[in-house]
């Protein structure tokens, strides 16, 4: 039985800027870009949310819900600084480490001996080392595989640990909305609503067969986690599957043709952060995405070579034509795979 911690920063950003200038900690702050630039917040503190302020919600909204709220532009190295800061400690405890973020990791602790074997006083520890040296508090979820330990470590927030053990397993996920199964969005929510599914202990009961005539092999998949059967691995070795570049405009373009005229500046940046990508990836798919001024979106893909980047002209056409609305956001980005040595020569090609 693997012994798995989940451990995730309390509104990370915000607790960085809160830590450096205590005069924030009672008032409600966010970091995100500014309003009159068609900002979205990247996070905000808990006095914050209690006006319903979250991420990625458009900084003009957060701003009529909360006109008190204090807006930080952000310091992306200072949190990079605080990040690497955490991880040294986390990698104290085991090499097992898995980013998933500046903020969130899970660690893999069942080799640690320390605290002779204790997943839950190896997490207490590493939740008073950051506090103390780095200033801020983590959340933690301590359980048997990764799916457990993530939404336990979103049990008791903030500053919280809960410990899920492998015989409270069962009564643990019982209750727990579809929706905290990773993959179940809104959509495969109210469509699970409508056969009647709204937690895993609904979902046990409909059985395997049933959620695989439903969802294909994403119901196999349901039901196993609805039972807390998880055997992903904890690894640190990630695989880049996609690289992509968005731009939001302070104005919504209002024509197809001025979308294009976007197209050139779009695909260098992509080009810059595909040749700075850490392993070599070949291009396998191009995808184009837009957002109307409705905040209505639509993606159109295609499997193409990185020779093949005149498409993305017509698969922005076809995109466009899909709303034919003004546009507030144009994303490009491509699909990865692995490659071979003798192909790394497709990583220096020019646009």
């Amino acid at each position: 039985m693997r012994k798995i911690i989940h451990c995730d920063c309390d509104c990370f950003y915000a607790a960085v800027e809160m830590r450096d200038d205590p005069s924030l900690v009672n008032i409600p702050i966010a970091i995100g870009g500014s309003s009159d630039r068609r900002g979205v917040i990247s996070t905000c503190n808990y006095p914050a949310r209690e006006f319903g302020i979250h991420s990625a919600m458009a900084t003009a909204l957060a701003l009529k819900r909360c006109p008190q709220l204090h807006l930080i532009s952000g310091n992306m190295q200072k949190y990079k600084d605080a990040s690497k800061q955490i991880f040294d400690i986390y990698r104290e405890i085991t090499p097992l480490l898995e980013p998933l973020s500046l903020d969130e990791a899970f660690l893999d602790v069942s080799r640690v001996d320390r605290y002779r074997g204790s997943a839950t006083r190896i997490a207490e520890y590493l939740r008073y080392r950051v506090e103390k040296e780095v200033g801020i508090t983590i959340s933690a979820g301590v359980a048997p595989n990764k799916f457990l330990a993530k939404i336990a470590s979103d049990w008791n927030k903030p500053n919280g640990l809960k410990v899920v053990t492998p015989d409270g397993i069962a009564s643990f996920v019982e209750h727990l909305p579809v929706n905290k199964i990773p993959g179940v969005g809104k959509k495969t929510a109210e469509k699970m609503r409508l056969l009647g599914i709204e937690t895993c202990e609904h979902v046990r009961a409909k059985g395997d067969d049933f959620l695989q005539q439903h969802f294909g092999m994403f119901g196999a998949r349901i039901f196993q986690l609805s039972q807390g059967i998880d055997d992903r691995v904890v690894s640190n070795q990630r695989d880049t599957k996609s690289v992509s570049v968005e731009h939001t405009f302070a104005i919504d373009i209002d024509s197809c043709h001025s979308c294009l005229e976007q197209i050139s500046m779009l695909q260098q940046e992509l080009h810059r952060r595909y040749q700075n990508l850490k392993q070599p990836r070949t291009v396998s798919g191009l995808f184009v995405k837009l957002k109307f001024c409705d905040f209505t979106q639509t993606t159109v893909e295609q499997q193409a070579s990185i020779s093949q980047q005149s498409l993305f002209k017509d698969m922005l056409v076809q995109a466009y034509q899909r709303g034919a609305k003004p546009v507030r956001l144009i994303g490009l980005g491509y699909r990865l795979m692995k490659i071979s040595d003798r192909n790394y020569q497709q990583l220096i090609l020019p646009i």
